[in-house]
C-alpha cells in the first residue's frame, strides 16, 4: 500500500525514543516532519533523526498539504485544542494518552472528525503490542472460559525522583489515573469489551511534594490532585475489576493484571509495555504455563500505522478516539464516584477493538 505521511508536533524524549524508531518500522507510514511550539528543538531533533523537515511552528506542519497524519505529542491540556486545529486542517489526528482532559473536549473532537469524515486515534498502541494480543487470542478462544473478574495494579511512589520537571504530574488533570491509567484501563477494555459503571474511592496522602531529581532538585510543589485511586470497574459482558493507581506507595509485590475466567487465570504483562511474559493457568493444572507470544508487534508506532491503514481501508481504527473517550470516561468516574460517594453509570461506550491477528510481524498493517 502506499505510504502515508505523517508529522509529528512535540520533539520531547517519547518522540525520540519512541516514536521516531516505531513508526520507521511500520510499512503504512513515513515520517516526513516535526515541529515543536521550541523551533529550535524541532531543528536539533529533525537533525539528529534525520527527519527530512523541522517546521518553525506546529500551526505550520498542519498547514502543510503534504502531510496527512498529525502525531500531536503535547502535553494533556494541550491535546483536545490541538486536534481540533488538525482536524480542521483536513487531517486525521493521532494523540498522546489520555485522549483529552475532559469529556466536553473530547466529544467536541470526535464530532469534529465525524463533520469532516476524518480519523482520530489515541494512545496506548501498547495493547496492539504481541503481550496484550496473546492475552485476547487465548480470552478469544475460551483459554480461561467465561471471563467474570480481574485485578490491574498501579503503584509506586511517583515522579519526582527521576522526572527532570515532574511538577504537571501532581498539578490538576495530572495524578496517577490520567498518567497511568490508560495503559491498564485500555487493556481491560481490548481484553474484556466496554465499561458499564465505576464504583470508587480516592485520596490525597500527601499534601506536597519535594523534587530530587536534576535540574529542580530542592523544590517543593504543591499536589493538587488526588493521588490514589481505587475501585471497581464493571463491564458490559458482566466481569467487574478491581483496580488500584497510585503515587503514594512506596514498594508492592501485587500483579499489574490477571483475567479471571470460569476455566482458568491469565496473567496479562505490563501494560505498558509490548511483549511478554504471558502466563496461564487452567482449572486441573498444576501450576502456571509460559504461553509463547503470538503476535510480533513490539513498537509504539503501530496505533499511527494501523490508524493510515483503517484510513485507507474505510475500516475503524484499533486504537481509535472513540476508545480514547470511553477510557477517560471510566477514568474520570473514579474520581467522580468518590466525590458523590455512589456508582457511577458510564455514558459513554465503544467498539471492542478489533483484534490483530495472529502472526502478523512487526511493521505490517492487516487489510
Amino acid at each position: 500500500m502506499k505510504k502515508t505521511n505523517v508529522g509529528i508536533i512535540g520533539c520531547g524524549n517519547i518522540c525520540k525514543k519512541a516514536y521516531v524508531p516505531g513508526l520507521r518500522a511500520c510499512e503504512a507510514v513515513a515520517l516526513v516532519g516535526c515541529a515543536d511550539i521550541d523551533t529550535a528543538k524541532a531543528k536539533q531533533l529533525a537533525s539528529e533523526m534525520q527527519i527530512p523537515k523541522a517546521y518553525d511552528t506546529p500551526e505550520a506542519l498542519i498547514a502543510d498539504e503534504n502531510i496527512e497524519i498529525v502525531v500531536n505529542l503535547t502535553i494533556p491540556a494541550v491535546h483536545a485544542p490541538l486536534d481540533l486545529k488538525i482536524l480542521a486542517a483536513g487531517k486525521h489526528a493521532y494523540t498522546e494518552k489520555p485522549f483529552a482532559v475532559t469529556r466536553t473536549e473530547a466529544k467536541a473532537v470526535l464530532a469534529l472528525a465525524a463533520k469532516k469524515n476524518l480519523l482520530t486515534g489515541s494512545a496506548p498502541d501498547t495493547v496492539l503490542g504481541g503481550g496484550i494480543q496473546t492475552c485476547r487470542k487465548l480470552i478469544d478462544d475460551g483459554a480461561i472460559g467465561k471471563p467474570i473478574g480481574a485485578t490491574a495494579f498501579m503503584m509506586c511512589h511517583g515522579h519526582e525522583s527521576w522526572h527532570p520537571d515532574p511538577e504537571f504530574y501532581y498539578a490538576k488533570g495530572g495524578g496517577p489515573m490520567l498518567d497511568m491509567g490508560p495503559y491498564y484501563i485500555t487493556a481491560l477494555v481490548t481484553l474484556l469489551g466496554p465499561a458499564a459503571e465505576v464504583s470508587a474511592m480516592t485520596g490525597r496522602s500527601f499534601t506536597e511534594r519535594t523534587i530530587t531529581s536534576k535540574p529542580k532538585a530542592g523544590k517543593v510543589i504543591p499536589v493538587e490532585t488526588e493521588t490514589h485511586y481505587t475501585g471497581a470497574v464493571r463491564f458490559r459482558n458482566g466481569a467487574v475489576a478491581n483496580m488500584v493507581m497510585s503515587f503514594d506507595v512506596w514498594k508492592h509485590s501485587l500483579p499489574r493484571i490477571e483475567i479471571y475466567g470460569t476455566e482458568g487465570t491469565l496473567s496479562v504483562p505490563d501494560p505498558n509495555t509490548f511483549n511478554g511474559p504471558v502466563k496461564l493457568f487452567t482449572r486441573g493444572a498444576a501450576d502456571w504455563v509460559d504461553v509463547p507470544l503470538t503476535h510480533a508487534v513490539n513498537s509504539r508506532g503501530f496505533g499511527v500505522a494501523d490508524l493510515a491503514a483503517a484510513a485507507a481501508n474505510g475500516r475503524s481504527a484499533r486504537a481509535s478516539g472513540e476508545l480514547g473517550l470511553h477510557v477517560l470516561d471510566i477514568m474520570l468516574s473514579f474520581e467522580e464516584s468518590s466525590k458523590k460517594k455512589r456508582t457511577i453509570s458510564l455514558t459513554s461506550s465503544c467498539a471492542q477493538p478489533k483484534a490483530v491477528p495472529a502472526g502478523l510481524e512487526a511493521g505490517v498493517i492487516d487489510d
